[in-house]
């Protein structure tokens, strides 16, 4: 048996239940996870905390420290601290909010953003390659369930 029968017979026992599907999603994704982190850019010396602070201001463009916070689901003083060794290390900046003075609002800088591109470039490479190894037919399923993916983890 291929090892791709083997793991669609196996989904198939274990995923008829929700607790069972949880439970193969969590060690499936937690994997995945570990393996995308070992790919990541040589060069990056950052953590994988400050790395997703990068990403989020990315996505969002500048926000406060108390909306990292948030995003990445830790205390304002942790993330005052992760922001605090960025802007020195010269990846992100800090400017005044304009309409609240007491603020601050954090941007990422030149140097934020390259070193976040290459980091995905090499890990996106990494996982498309691996994707070009699947059958049209998994490809497919993988598309279908992406989205559905990221909503689960940003609920």
């Amino acid at each position: 048996m291929s090892y791709a029968n083997y793991m669609a017979t196996y989904t198939e026992k274990i995923a008829r239940t929700d607790a069972a599907l949880a439970a193969a999603l969590r060690v499936s994704v937690a994997r995945l996870t570990r393996r995308l982190r070992s790919e990541r850019d040589p060069r990056n010396e950052l953590s994988v905390g400050q790395l997703s602070v990068l990403g989020a201001l990315y996505r969002s463009g500048e926000c406060s420290i108390g909306e990292l916070a948030a995003h990445e689901r830790v205390q304002p003083p942790s993330m005052t601290r992760t922001v605090s060794c960025l802007e020195e290390d010269g990846y992100v900046v800090r400017r005044p909010h304009e309409s609240d003075r007491r603020q601050v609002l954090i941007a990422l800088a030149a140097k934020g953003q390259q070193t976040l591109l290459a980091d995905r470039k090499r890990r996106d490479a990494w996982l498309a390659q691996r994707l070009r190894e699947l059958s049209p037919d998994e490809r497919h399923v993988l598309r279908e369930a992406a989205p559905i993916i990221e909503r689960l983890a940003t609920a």
